[in-house]
């Protein structure tokens, strides 16, 4: 049986309905002092239901916009703290993927090219305490594989334009899976 949405919540609760670990909560207190949870004794934290708005607006930011901390706290800043809530209440905010076609061009769709039709984005890790089937995990890893890929032909074409040769370099094969 699950909590009403008024009631408060505890740290695992929170963690758990967001899913981030404890620490980052932690963290996220440290960075955006909007986020001020009520502490009983022993330093308890317990999360009123504005928190937790709070909470997922700037989950969503960081893990689904790409936003940076610095940027969060801009936006907290600048158009408040009800903006980053409304962020929170997107449908891509609840666990529902966007539409591809309705991104703006600089925002790469999960598991597709970014904005420029080259390499692959970001794919979001696995859920905590669930198991990764093996065609997932294969997939990952080839997206892995493309985004090293990639990012070794951007070195080089960085040492390039500063006049220097890429040292040639055999890529690591990464272990097999379920080996």
């Amino acid at each position: 049986m699950g909590k009403a949405a008024e009631a408060f919540r505890t740290i695992s609760e929170v963690a758990e309905e967001l899913d981030v670990q404890k620490h980052v909560l932690r963290f996220w207190e440290a960075r955006f002092p909007q986020v001020r949870p009520m502490k009983r004794g022993g330093g308890r934290r317990y999360y009123r239901p504005e928190d937790m708005e709070l909470l997922r607006g700037i989950r969503h930011l960081l893990h689904a916009e790409g936003y940076t901390i610095k940027g969060v706290q801009k936006i907290l800043r600048e158009q408040g703290i009800d903006q980053v809530k409304q962020h929170g209440r997107a449908p891509s905010a609840r666990g529902l993927q966007p539409d591809a076609r309705a991104l703006p061009a600089n925002v790469p769709a999960i598991g597709g090219a970014n904005a420029q039709g080259r390499g692959p984005v970001a794919v979001p890790p696995a859920r905590r305490g669930g198991s990764r089937s093996r065609s997932s995990t294969i997939e990952h890893l080839a997206t892995v594989e493309a985004a090293i890929k990639e990012l070794e032909q951007c070195r080089a074409i960085l040492l390039e334009s500063l006049g220097k040769t890429a040292p040639v370099r055999v890529p690591r094969r990464a272990r097999a899976v379920g080996a």
